[in-house]
């Protein structure tokens, strides 16, 4: 079964690559990243046990963007009680979200996209 298109959205945000756009119109943006046009063509003809594999990733990796957002309602508590509250709580559930993503990747055999860099630097000539 095919993915749907907020699937392969999904897809192409979690591993870091722009958006796609709405055609093949124009000079900018995916058409010059070789590695997008191999994204698109694995979305489009993986088996059906590999598509499953990705739904699970699809999965885990919503539940995961959706608690760095649910983090930050603690920032303003450093202790509670007994409760003593992870000061690193939202940078720990960003790295391991983004863990995920690279996971993601691994498995579609990519290199992370430009918005999920290595923290290292990029140059632009």
């Amino acid at each position: 079964m095919a993915f749907l298109d907020s699937e392969k959205t999904d897809i192409r945000r979690y591993c870091g690559y722009p958006a796609y756009g709405a055609g093949n119109a124009g000079f900018q943006g995916w058409r010059f990243y070789q590695v997008y046009g191999l994204m698109e063509y694995r979305m489009n003809f993986l088996s059906g046990s590999e598509e499953a594999v990705v739904r699970q990733y699809l999965a885990t990796l919503a539940q995961l963007e959706a608690g760095v957002p649910q983090a930050a309602s603690n920032l303003d508590t450093d202790k509670a009680a007994v409760w003593t509250h992870n000061a690193n709580e939202v940078r720990d559930r960003a790295r391991l979200f983004d863990d995920w993503r690279r996971r993601l990747c691994g498995f579609l055999g990519l290199p992370p996209g430009p918005a999920l860099g290595d923290g290292g630097v990029t140059v632009v000539v």
